[in-house]
């Protein structure tokens, strides 16, 4: 059962966890209670395949002697909810969990990205110089790129079966401070032998090398990391005019819930120098989503105001149990009374109430008139999954790129509880509002109105097909309405 569940007699590196078996069905008993509250639970799932799936958690989680078996099983269990927001959050653990389970010095250090199931380099952060840009890692201390990459995808978040979305997670950007790679890979596989990766690579220019590099901690990562990247005080947005007259605006992230910095001011004051401008081109190929800060873009796009359609709201409670209050971590404690005055839906569901007011898009001057796209991918899998729904059903924004993460299906999320775990310390997300399509829709991701994808001889090259490909349809268009 254990094994089913994914947990792993070769964990080098044991945290040892001081309770008892009793104890940690008591853990379980709490998840159960906590998933009654999730809207997509049974989603992609019977109730009694999901019941199965809880006793078999239960005998795994209760038979586990350290802190990393207990996280591993834990993690595995919630990714076949099949739900992007459904996950032991690295930034909500206790300070002690984040040490024990996620500073260790196990990390590659480099950058990559999975294109066609190959690991390609795309900065080396190693020292020595050996690893090019484009340079395909063949090996990892003698374990097959292809073959690590199926081991940690059982324990990748995603909402149904878009494994694009997985893959995506299983990449290094280094451009967050705990990547979903080094914490599994760190996990699963350990430090290895004396420090240091054995690397089987192939360069760009087709020679096949072996490489030495130094296994990294968390620090090593962090200092890699740009200091905005770090910082809730400086904008972590960048916009720049180029030549041509395109604004480009990076927004790596929307996740601007208790940033220091105004982001709406730092946004409404360049979107009102677009006057004159060839086009807008909005790179959100790394943004998982946050704040809708994209509906701040999409009012300036349109002359009335946008409304959310072809999808409804539903919440599976009124009020949390009492039972259950003191494991819940949250925000906004109005989250507890979410479904209070909501109307009974079929198969057990709520409708959230004031769902219209939260999904409207107001309209506001002044109004963006030069062409805008988007450059998007399977990284995009919540609010920036939601934006390039609103984009792509509107038209007001053309996208370019790669399908989304998410899932026309719909997603969970909007509110949270964090849910703790006494016995083990373990902490998981629990998402609150379930989007339902109105008509049935496919399991997968948006695709992009202009599919471009880059490949390993672009990154090779520093080239950026999807930016260039969107750029250029900005330019004839603004050359058409001239």
């Amino acid at each position: 059962m254990i094994a089913a569940l994914g947990a792993t007699a070769l964990i080098p590196t044991l945290a040892r966890a001081a309770t008892s078996p009793a104890d940690l069905r008591g853990d379980i008993a709490i998840l159960r209670e906590a998933l009654t509250l999730h809207p997509g639970l049974y989603r992609y799932a019977s109730p009694a395949e999901v019941e199965a799936r809880i006793a078999a958690l239960e005998t795994a989680f209760a038979a586990t002697a350290t802190l990393d078996e207990q996280y591993l099983v834990l993690s595995r269990f919630l990714a076949t909810i099949r739900c992007g927001h459904s996950y032991a959050n690295f930034f909500n653990q206790r300070k002690a969990v984040t040490s024990a389970l996620f500073d260790r010095p196990t990390r590659l250090p480099f950058s990559f990205r999975w294109i066609d199931g190959r690991m390609i380099v795309t900065r080396d952060a190693s020292g020595t110089g050996a690893l090019l840009p484009g340079s395909e890692v063949r090996t990892i201390n003698g374990v097959a790129a292809r073959d690590l990459l199926a081991r940690l995808m059982p324990y990748a978040r995603a909402d149904g079966h878009n494994d694009a979305k997985r893959v995506s997670l299983l990449e290094v950007h280094g451009d967050d401070s705990i990547e979903y790679f080094d914490v599994f890979h760190g996990l699963l596989f350990g430090a290895p032998r004396d420090g240091a990766h054995r690397l089987d690579i192939r360069t760009p220019d087709r020679r096949e090398r072996n490489v030495t590099v130094p296994a990294i901690a968390l620090a090593a990562r962090r200092a890699a990391m740009s200091p905005a990247a770090l910082s809730d005080e400086a904008p972590t947005w960048t916009w720049t005019m180029r030549a041509d007259g395109i604004a480009l605006l990076t927004m790596p992230g929307w996740a601007v819930y208790d940033a220091k910095w105004n982001w709406r001011d730092w946004l409404d004051v360049r979107l009102a120098s677009l006057s004159g401008a060839t086009g807008l081109v909005i790179d959100l190929r790394g943004n998982e989503g946050g704040v809708n800060c994209g509906d701040h873009i999409l009012a300036r796009l349109t002359t009335r105001d946008i409304e959310h359609e072809g999808y409804v709201q539903k919440l599976r409670f009124r009020r949390t149990p009492a039972t259950l209050d003191r494991y819940l971590d949250t925000w906004d404690d109005s989250f507890r009374t979410l479904g209070v005055g909501g109307a009974d839906l079929p198969d057990g569901f709520i409708a959230r109430p004031g769902a219209a007011a939260v999904t409207r898009i107001a309209a506001v001057g002044p109004r963006i008139t030069c062409p805008v796209a988007a450059l998007i991918g399977p990284v995009n899998s919540s609010a920036t999954f939601q934006f390039a729904a609103v984009a792509k059903r509107t038209g007001l924004v053309r996208t370019f790129g790669s399908p989304t993460g998410g899932n026309r299906r719909g997603i969970n999320g909007g509110c949270f509880f964090f849910v703790r775990l006494p016995a083990s310390g373990l902490e998981f997300d629990v998402p609150l509002v379930g989007e339902f399509p109105t008509v049935p829709q496919p399991d997968a991701g948006l695709l992009p109105d202009v599919a471009v994808a880059a490949s390993a001889d672009d990154i090779a090259h520093g080239r950026d097909p999807v930016l260039e490909r969107a750029a250029a349809w900005a330019r004839s268009m603004h050359h058409m309405q001239a």
